[in-house]
């Protein structure tokens, strides 16, 4: 009868672990094993998880003043009038996720304040709807949206704009509007407005670029039909791509929808990146954990070769021998795992406490406030990423032990006994 796989194999595996060895570098290879195999869970999982909170904030930040989704001509065709507009939008406010919808306008332009100049953008808004569809309100410093009453030509302005031109609420400024004539030839109009106040967005594309206007005004100013369209809000951003895939089909064919998520793709592009070389960096930790739990399964097979043939001539097959090494090099690893994924949700979840610690310990801010917009460590633990760092990091402690599993399983007991 052929000889299979005993059950005794992971207890015998099991008092390996357990035993005091006299073998004091294979001890200490072991747990230098265990705790670098958690250490780069624990680093892992720190990492993304504060990597995680970073893009939330970019994420939150961006979506300030910029809407989930906007809705504007396709490329080449023709616009619709302002009637057909609100049709459109009355349409799109009765669809299920969509919690706001507001006409927009934006022109090209340059702000001149003497001696300076600046690009802007002059975007016209809603002022009634416009706190449906951005978080204007929140990041308002002077002023409100009700200052930009129709035919005042008043203007928010960002707070990058109005230090670089040195304005202050109550100051005039003159637009100098790109206006092509019907004859197409470039007609330049200048427009005199106030500043009614300014924001603080905290992202340089808006602070530094963007002015806001009623719409009505920017109208007046010689804004194209093409410069028209609808932003839109939903009830969970993060959703937009699929909504906005849903809501395309209502669209008329002269128009698209575009979310949040291609407006800014090159900022979401970068972190997706840093998150994804980072991960392969610490996982290099892991990996040499890894590789020093085959150190040191091999230098226990060389060690146990006696008890290997022992075993062996008592009717032990080859598999029973993997079993017996499979099952040390497990448990070592795994605990590894469970050590580093308890280390690294503790803190990360307690980050709030230990960034204070660390910065009285160092004597230094970690996020200068008069340097960086984000003045705190941000966390986002997501369980899918524990999940998918434990697996990897089991599945590299697994394939850890097959090669000296092997090698204990070809042990000859002749040869290992024979100078006994």
């Amino acid at each position: 009868m052929p000889r299979v796989f005993h059950p005794f194999a992971p207890f015998v595996g099991l008092r390996y672990v357990r035993a005091r060895t006299h073998k004091f570098f294979v001890s200490f290879i072991t747990w230098v094993s265990l705790l670098g195999v958690g250490l780069g869970v624990a680093a892992l999982i720190v990492i993304l998880s504060v990597m995680n909170g970073f893009e939330a904030e970019l994420r939150g930040q961006l979506l300030t003043l910029s809407a989930d989704a906007r809705v504007v001509p396709a490329a080449g065709a023709a616009a619709p009038d302002p009637g057909a507009w609100e049709a459109i939008a009355a349409t799109l406010r009765a669809q299920p996720g969509v919690t706001g919808v507001a006409p927009y306008v934006e022109i090209q332009s340059l702000a001149v304040h003497q001696p300076d100049m600046l690009p802007v953008l002059l975007r016209g808004i809603d002022p009634a709807r416009e706190s449906t569809v951005s978080d204007i309100g929140k990041v308002l410093r002077d002023g409100s949206l009700r200052d930009l009453a129709g035919g005042d030509d008043h203007v928010l302005v960002g707070n990058v704009i109005a230090r670089q031109l040195g304005i202050a609420r109550g100051d005039t400024l003159t637009l100098l509007i790109p206006i092509v004539a019907a004859d197409g030839i470039p007609a330049p109009k200048l427009r005199e407005v106030q500043a009614a106040g300014d924001f603080d967005a905290q992202v340089q594309d808006q602070d530094g670029t963007l002015l806001l206007a009623n719409i009505t005004d920017v109208r007046a100013m010689g804004a194209a039909a093409g410069d028209m369209g609808l932003r839109l809000r939903f009830a969970n951003a993060l959703n937009a791509p699929a909504l906005s895939q849903g809501l395309r089909r209502l669209l008329p064919a002269n128009l698209q929808i575009i979310d949040w998520t291609a407006d800014n793709a090159s900022y979401f592009r970068a972190i997706r990146i840093e998150k994804t070389m980072m991960s392969l960096i610490l996982l290099l930790i892991v990996a040499v954990a890894v590789f020093n739990i085959v150190a040191m399964l091999v230098m226990t097979v060389t060690d146990k070769r006696n008890d290997i043939a022992i075993l062996r001539t008592l009717g032990a097959s080859p598999r029973t021998v993997m079993g017996v090494f499979i099952t040390q090099g497990l448990v070592i690893g795994w605990v590894g795992v469970a050590m580093g994924v308890g280390l690294g949700v503790l803190l990360t979840v307690n980050m709030s406490h230990i960034e204070p610690f660390l910065e009285r310990s160092l004597g230094f801010h970690l996020f200068d406030p008069d340097v960086y917009a984000v003045t705190t460590v941000p966390t986002d633990l997501h369980l899918g990423n524990v999940v998918w760092i434990a697996v990897v990091a089991l599945t590299l402690t697994l394939l850890a032990t097959v090669y000296p599993a092997l090698r204990a399983s070809r042990v000859s007991p002749a040869e290992a006994l024979r100078y006994e």
